[in-house]
């Protein structure tokens, strides 16, 4: 705990941002340091709560109540060791993940939850400072090869904990660059990628090797890949984009989110992208479809671009800006938020339907058709019902499909090695972390569906410890908490 009383002294304050009219100028990190001292005291609101429910809101088990006092009191090289001792990756967590942590905070029953992402990334960035954050190489090397297939979190986590424990790891990812959506689909404004960088260095010193612009299952054999190492983790991601078939779909000017963040990632890389080729809002009226993380991502992104208006349409009611008596503490609270890229200009629409995209002679999309529904819930299943005589047409010459993802790709890698996938289509595991195929382990979104980082990072460190069982018999890797 922190501060006795600084829960009872003390109320919640934001994370400090950067001002809009500044950032939008830019690619750099919306957020602003948090100085020491203020931060310290928002260290000091966690209370001795008896049972830290904060505990059981993150799936990597951090230890909450232990850093928080630590950074109260000062103790910021303790609190770092507290930190990665559940976390590989808290810069990453600290900048994108949700904090579900804060929906579970006991203060949260009558009052504001501690601003615990905020220390959290405090925390990590000190550490970084100081040079805190060393290469930990594993001093006994075991002999055994281990393959990773994908590079996001969960791949990351996963190659860390294998690389630590002793193994030799060769991380492969198919495109150019090591990272997956943290390099291609988190916009630079969100995470810099300095910061990934960094961590990837950190990675390369304690023996994993990295193989980018490697596509397993179209440049390599998947099942060539099994025979040449000891055990395998999957953990690819659920790549498959939802799309929208609707009227009109065919029409220029219509992109999936994942066709069109891409582009300016690598073009804040440095990378050349031909101008036919480069999908850009400058100076055009944009619809983003799908209220989520990634098209608040495409937000941030089209008006820094220089989009000419932006709307941003959710299918789902306008929610509560309290907790409503359906949705009661500690689950995660289901209200209306407001994202830093909507402090930077959009109207959103809530409670309606795309009917139709409508395009001009030359097959370029210029307007949406849509209509207000009304959600219902029949049989425990939600349902959307058009409300007759509300259609209507906003002008749009981009439109940006951001509504989530249906699971991983099953045409290559996952059928040549003839995985198992669950009703839902994703890859099959049993409790050991292991899919139908001896050897071949997996993790992240690839077996759990679209999620958040903290899942990611936590199923990579429990599939590794997994790993390191199935090889050596026994694991000295943390066990999940």
């Amino acid at each position: 705990m922190g501060k006795i009383t600084g829960y009872i002294e003390f109320g919640r304050e934001k994370q400090p941002y950067r001002p809009v009219a500044e950032r939008l100028n830019d690619w750099r990190q919306v957020m602003a340091p948090w100085p020491v001292e203020p931060l310290k005291t928002q260290a000091s609101r966690c209370m001795d709560c008896g049972i830290p429910f904060c505990h059981q809101g993150c799936p990597l088990g951090n230890l909450i109540p232990d850093w928080n006092d630590l950074v109260y009191r000062d103790q910021w090289l303790e609190a770092i060791h507290r930190l990665h001792a559940t976390n590989n990756f808290p810069e990453f967590t600290g900048a994108l993940c949700p904090a579900p942590c804060e929906g579970s905070c006991v203060l949260g029953i009558n009052d504001d939850p501690v601003t615990i992402k905020a220390v959290e990334l405090s925390i990590i960035d000190k550490a970084w400072e100081n040079g805190w954050i060393k290469p930990q190489p594993a001093g006994k090397k075991t002999g055994k090869r281990t393959a990773v297939v994908g590079s996001g979190p969960a791949g990351l986590a996963g190659a860390q904990q294998l690389a630590r424990a002793g193994h030799e790891v060769t991380l492969f990812e198919r495109s150019d660059r090591i990272g997956g959506l943290l390099r291609y689909g988190i916009p630079e404004f969100k995470m810099e990628k300095r910061v990934l960088d960094r961590r990837l260095d950190q990675m390369e010193l304690e023996g994993v090797i990295f193989k980018p612009g490697c596509n397993i299952g179209v440049d390599v054999d998947a099942g060539d890949l099994c025979k040449e190492y000891d055990a395998v983790l999957l953990s690819g991601g659920a790549t498959v984009s939802r799309d929208l078939p609707v009227p009109g779909r065919e029409l220029t000017g219509i992109h999936l989110a994942m066709d069109f963040l891409p582009l300016q990632n690598k073009r804040c890389e440095g990378d050349e992208i031909p101008a036919g080729e480069f999908i850009s809002a400058g100076g055009k009226h944009v619809i983003i479809i799908g209220g989520g993380d990634t098209g608040a991502d495409c937000l941030g992104t089209v008006n820094r671009q220089g989009a000419k208006s932006v709307h941003q349409l959710e299918i789902m009611p306008k929610p509560p800006n309290s907790r409503a008596e359906d949705n009661p503490w500690p689950e995660w609270p289901r209200i209306y938020r407001v994202a830093s890229a909507h402090e930077e200009g959009v109207e959103r629409v809530y409670a309606v339907s795309t009917k139709k995209f409508i395009g001009n002679e030359q097959g370029q999309v210029q307007a949406l058709e849509l209509v207000e529904v009304e959600m219902k819930n029949t049989g425990g299943r939600l349902t959307f019902e058009e409300i007759p005589g509300t259609d209507y047409q906003l002008p749009c010459d981009l439109a940006l499909l951001a509504m989530g993802f249906l699971g991983p790709e099953k045409a290559g890698m996952l059928e040549q090695l003839g995985i198992e996938l669950t009703e839902r289509g994703n890859v099959k595991r049993d409790g050991n972390w292991m899919t139908n195929v001896a050897g071949v382990f997996t993790a992240g979104d690839m077996q759990r569906g679209q999620s958040l980082i903290v899942w990611a990072i936590a199923e990579g460190r429990s599939a590794a410890r997994a790993m390191d069982k199935f090889l050596m018999g026994a694991s000295d890797l943390p066990a999940p908490l």
